[in-house]
């Protein structure tokens, strides 16, 4: 059984984090939406209560108020700051009109931690996350300001969310190529509705050893189970008029209810289980609106998914990667092993070679 206090070490660190993450976007109601100053900090009693000690917001969650609202509770409890992991990100521009008010050179990124710093009522960050990708600044200049960062102790370790593959990868080898601080994880979509990561980003993540912090495991709660086959719409989804799944995504979510049903459990927590199951995964970033949302979600900790339940919504859920995912996983094995039976797995055969004598071509 998987609880809050059975922590995991971020890859390629001596950190160790909580295996669900308290996300915190939906802190503050600003947007007209999200959690009050109440729920937010009762919230946070909760996850810290249980063990948990990994929390994760951002320079833009509620522009700034989430931030606010961790910091004012990290004040009302005095002493608890150095056994929390906590993480905030840059790049979003707070300041309209500022051409260096974000993205990821050296001087956004100087006012930026420190306007989080201010907001969070800290010394320091042990996470700090760019948030998104800055294609014209040199990714030199990026890693030498966290390093600096780094030894200025106004940051412990320094991660990568929503970044592509090959900018993260040619960061990572940066980093130890000039011995600046490395960068120990990624953040990335990830959820049965959402697996395209499983392309480039999860393999580049397990083969340069960064650990991985999956958002949004729930779909915007498309995995909750309010949708399935046969379901009235949600009042807040008929209000909304947009969040709907897509057509395609019934028979993933009809899957999961089956899944749910045959467990005798709830699909949120079949569906959590499953990314927190999935290889090179870390800590999953939960984010709730309410406390009883969250009691919910941390409760899919408990569930270790059986072998068949995961390999049925493995294949249910099955995406189309880009290009050469699958012609890496498929057509180079075959051409690779040759029928051969390597590490318990039996390869097919090129078609070209079978009835052949392939020995008259050597």
């Amino acid at each position: 059984m998987t609880t809050l206090d059975s922590y995991r070490t971020v890859p390629g660190s001596g950190l160790r984090i909580s295996p669900a993450t308290l996300g915190t976007m939906t802190f503050g109601e600003d947007h007209g939406w999200g959690a009050s100053v109440a729920d937010s900090e009762r919230m946070l009693d909760e996850y810290v209560d249980a063990g948990g000690n990994s929390i994760d917001t951002a320079n833009i969650y509620t522009n700034g108020h989430s931030e606010v609202i961790i910091g004012d509770w990290l004040t009302g409890h005095p002493g608890l700051r150095d056994r929390l992991v906590l993480g905030s990100k840059f790049f979003v521009n707070l300041h309209p009109g500022d051409p260096n008010g974000g993205g990821a050179g050296r001087k956004a990124i100087l006012h930026q931690v420190e306007d989080s710093l201010r907001r969070l009522r800290t010394d320091y960050l042990d996470l700090y996350w760019l948030h998104n990708f800055d294609l014209a600044t040199p990714r030199e200049e990026t890693l030498r300001a966290l390093d600096d960062l780094v030894s200025a102790g106004k940051i412990r370790y320094v991660g990568f969310s929503d970044v592509p593959a090959w900018a993260t990868a040619e960061a990572i080898v940066l980093a130890r190529s000039h011995g600046w601080a490395p960068v120990i994880a990624i953040q990335a979509e990830y959820s049965l509705l959402e697996r395209t990561a499983e392309g480039e980003l999860l393999p580049m993540a397990r083969s340069l050893g960064a650990g991985v912090l999956p958002w949004s495991p729930l779909k915007g709660g498309w995995l909750s189970g309010k949708f399935h086959t046969g379901a009235a719409e949600p009042e807040d989804t008929i209000r909304s008029q947009g969040n709907r799944p897509p057509t395609s995504a019934y028979p993933v979510l009809d899957a999961v209810r089956a899944t749910a049903d045959e467990l005798g459990t709830t699909p949120a927590e079949v569906a959590l289980a499953w990314v927190r199951g999935t290889p090179g995964v870390t800590s999953t970033i939960l984010g709730a609106r309410h406390l009883e949302q969250l009691r919910a979600n941390l409760q899919s900790l408990a569930l270790e998914l059986p072998a068949d339940a995961r390999a049925r919504l493995d294949e249910v859920s099955t995406p189309k990667l880009n290009f050469p995912a699958q012609n890496n996983a498929e057509l180079a094995p075959m051409l690779q092993f040759a029928g051969a039976t390597v590490d318990g797995v039996t390869h097919s055969v090129w078609p070209s070679l079978t009835g052949t004598d392939s020995q008259s071509r050597v």
